[in-house]
This record gives structure tokens, C-alpha cells and sequence, in this order.
């Protein structure tokens, strides 16, 4: 009788360790699930948002040079940085870059003042205006001299959640967006606005005054993701 006790106790105690191991196995399967979810949540609130930090990114241009922008941001004498979505073969873009020299005046205004300016191509491989070759022969026709970085996986386009080329994002001297939205206030596809809303902010910010428009509704292609 004895003997039947001690196996009873054995057999349940190796049921109770059988049950620990099966909930500690439980928990881990739980713990690894919601490590991606933690993730994609944490990447969701690290996203573009005026007033605060604009996120950090490391792109390569159509030279293969590589750039980050806080690394840009951090070079003596940049006052203000201007990321411009870009495909060159958008009519919006071409408005501005063909019918008007819009981006490259204001990029050529500005960079005496310490104003680095940048375009960004989050196209798709095989999309529209997509890839190094016809970026680098927009280059060209257009005129560009400030560079074009490459998204093609879209990643930089996702986390600033840029949806028009052009989408245009102004960020100052801390790193901190302060402004989001349209080149300018006249949607038609090639005439200008009266107001350059890019152009108010970086006189704003480089006269130490608070941008008074921070944010507009962008107009274009959508970007080829």
C-alpha cells in the first residue's frame, strides 16, 4: 500500500512538472508571438510626425553614395533639411521640374542659407520611374544636382507615410519635422500656387520664427510602393 503511495506521489509529481514545463512552453510561444507586435507597434509610433523627431533613415543615391540624415543633420552648418518624394515621370513632379524649376530654384535659394535638400524615389522595381537608370538620366534632363536617393522596397516612404510625388517634408536644425505636405497651394497639373509652403517654412525657421502653416494636404501620383 505503501509502495502504491509513493508511485501515486511520483506520478503526480511528474504530472505537475509535465503541466509547469507545458505552461512555461505556453508562455514562450506567447512572449515570441508578441515580440512582432511590439515591433510593428514601436515602428508605428516611431513614424513621421510634425512637432516631433523626424525618424532616421540611410539611403543610397543614384551615385551609390550613402546618406543618413541624421548624420546630414549633425554637419556644421546645415540649418534645415528638405526631403522631396520623387518619380520623374509623374506629371505633378514634371510641373515642377520641367513646366517650372520650382524644386531646384528653391534648393539653389536655399542652400547658401544651410538648407540640404534631398529626392526620394520609393518606387517599386518595375514601377513608374523606378529604378537607378532612369533616375539617373532624370537627373539630366532635369537639371538635378541635389541627390536622389533610392527607396525601392519603400521602407523610408512607409515610416514617413508619404503618399503623392511630390510629398514634400521640411525638417530643422534639431531634427525635428516641421512641416508635411504640398510644395505648394494650386493642384492643377502646371500651374503654380501663390503660396510655396516649403518656401514659408525654411524662411520661418531660418528667420528663428515658428512655421505658421505646418501641415497640408500633398497632391500628385500616388508613389509607386
Amino acid at each position: 500500500m505503501a509502495r502504491m503511495n509513493r508511485t501515486g506521489k511520483i506520478t503526480s509529481i511528474a504530472a505537475s512538472l509535465a503541466l509547469a514545463a507545458g505552461a512555461a512552453l505556453t508562455i514562450g510561444v506567447t512572449s515570441a508571438s508578441a515580440g512582432p507586435e511590439h515591433a510593428h507597434h514601436a515602428q508605428e509610433q516611431a513614424k513621421a510626425v510634425v512637432g516631433h523627431a523626424a525618424p532616421d533613415f540611410t539611403l543610397t543615391d543614384i551615385n551609390g553614395v550613402e546618406f543618413t540624415l541624421s548624420a546630414v543633420l549633425a554637419e556644421e552648418g546645415v540649418n534645415a533639411v528638405v526631403l522631396e518624394w520623387f518619380n520623374p515621370d509623374c506629371p505633378f513632379v514634371k510641373k515642377h521640374h520641367v513646366h517650372n524649376q520650382t524644386m531646384k530654384s528653391l534648393a539653389s535659394k536655399f542652400e547658401e542659407k544651410g538648407v540640404r535638400w534631398f529626392a526620394i524615389n520609393s518606387g517599386a522595381e518595375g514601377k513608374q520611374g523606378a529604378g537607378i537608370d532612369r533616375n539617373k538620366l532624370a537627373a539630366t534632363e532635369y537639371g538635378i544636382e541635389y541627390p536622389i536617393l533610392l527607396d525601392s522596397y519603400g521602407e523610408v516612404g512607409h515610416l514617413y507615410e508619404a503618399r503623392t510625388t511630390p510629398h514634400m517634408y521640411v525638417i530643422d536644425s534639431e531634427g525635428v519635422l516641421a512641416y508635411a505636405g504640398a510644395i505648394d497651394n494650386n493642384q492643377m497639373m502646371r500651374t503654380l500656387g501663390d503660396t510655396n509652403y516649403v518656401e514659408d517654412a525654411l524662411t520661418a525657421l531660418l528667420a528663428g520664427e515658428a512655421v505658421e502653416t505646418t501641415t497640408s494636404r500633398s497632391y500628385g501620383c500616388g508613389v509607386k510602393y
